[in-house]
């Protein structure tokens, strides 16, 4: 079978497009025939090496996948053959304490799909049964493949982890990628009020079309300034974090008395100072979030398909330009998902 695949570590120049051994599903298993896979900047990660990560070479990379059911292994019920999933790309245990409360994301040798085993930007994909849900039926399988690992996250951040109520202010860093789209849509969904940022107008304008309700260029403007005059001076009840470093002493300035920063990514840099000071006085509560577990993608599954939300999808590529598509994502051009069609 056709496959994107390393067989090293390193830049883009690394990724190709090869034929691989079709998989065969074991016990408790699936495999599924990949109609379409999205791209997450995880993949990036994966093909630079990650520390304490070995990866079995060549290795497939990629973590979303929608597709077909082609085979069911000994010992797996409630999935036939020809249904059509969508893939959870968190991998727990199932025996730890974590896992056995439901809470697969904090498993100890918690992994990825695309990271931890084979992955997605393939033909084929064997992934445990346990990891197959249902496609949502308004979905097509290019829109279904952009919202396992962005949207299960961003719904844990906001609805698991800060539990955003009906007219919270929220505010949005660097929106055009996938994980802050998914949280706007969300955001909207629970009837926050939503601020967001980005360096371009051009991104600005279309999270507007997706609700967003106050937009702030932070190239031309002062993001805290801004922020306060929307809030009055009372500040966010909850920023939504994915930048790391580079905003992190914006989120001190602009969350209110007793609000959240919820973070789960640190595209802008791993290392900040925090000012213990500020932290304490005005009672602030900073939570980390790693993706999300069995339940949140249960939950955000049913959620987007009691809504009809679709996600954003910036572009498609065939899976024979692979590296093009990534050569976007790693380039911050994308506004939303960027979708391989596999078959």
């Amino acid at each position: 079978m056709k496959a994107a695949v390393i067989t090293e570590n390193g830049e883009l120049d690394k990724v190709s497009v090869a034929d691989v051994p079709r998989t065969t599903p074991g016990p408790g298993e699936v495999l599924v025939q990949v109609r379409s896979a999205a791209l997450n900047h995880l993949d990036i990660w994966v093909r630079n090496g990650r520390p304490g990560v070995t990866l079995s070479m060549p290795h497939i990379l990629g973590s979303d996948a929608a597709g077909i059911v082609a085979e069911v292994g000994a010992d797996v019920q409630g999935i036939s053959v020809g249904a059509e999933v969508i893939i959870n790309p968190g991998l727990g245990c199932g025996k730890c304490e974590c896992c056995r409360r439901g809470e697969q994301s904090e498993c100890l040798i918690f992994g990825i799909v695309g990271m931890s085993r084979q992955g997605t930007f393939a033909e084929f994909v064997t992934v445990p049964a346990t990891n197959v849900y249902l496609k949502p039926k308004h979905l097509d399988f290019n829109e279904a493949a952009a919202l396992p690992l962005a949207y299960v996250t961003a719904w844990r951040m906001l609805m698991t982890r800060a539990v955003v109520k009906f007219g919270n202010t929220v505010l949005i860093h660097g929106i055009g990628g996938g994980v802050a789209l998914a949280a706007l849509q969300l955001a909207k969904m629970a009837n926050a009020e939503v601020i967001v940022t980005s360096s371009s107008d051009e991104k600005l304008k279309k999270a507007q079309q997706f609700g967003a309700d106050h937009i702030i260029n932070y190239k031309t403007g002062n993001v805290k300034d801004s922020v306060m005059g929307i809030t009055a001076g009372r500040g966010v009840d909850i920023v939504f974090e994915t930048v790391g470093s580079a905003t992190w002493q914006v989120d001190f300035a602009v969350v209110r008395k007793g609000g959240k920063i919820v973070i789960c990514g640190v595209t802008g840099g791993p290392k900040a100072e925090t000012n213990l000071q500020a932290l304490y006085w005005n009672q602030l509560n900073i939570m980390g979030s790693t993706m999300g577990s069995d339940e949140d993608f249960r939950g955000m599954l049913a959620a987007v398909a009691a809504a009809k939300l679709k996600p954003v999808i910036d572009s498609v590529f065939p899976l024979a330009k692979a590296k093009e598509a990534m050569a976007k994502i790693e380039a911050g051009q994308q506004f939303g998902k960027i979708v391989l069609n596999i078959s």
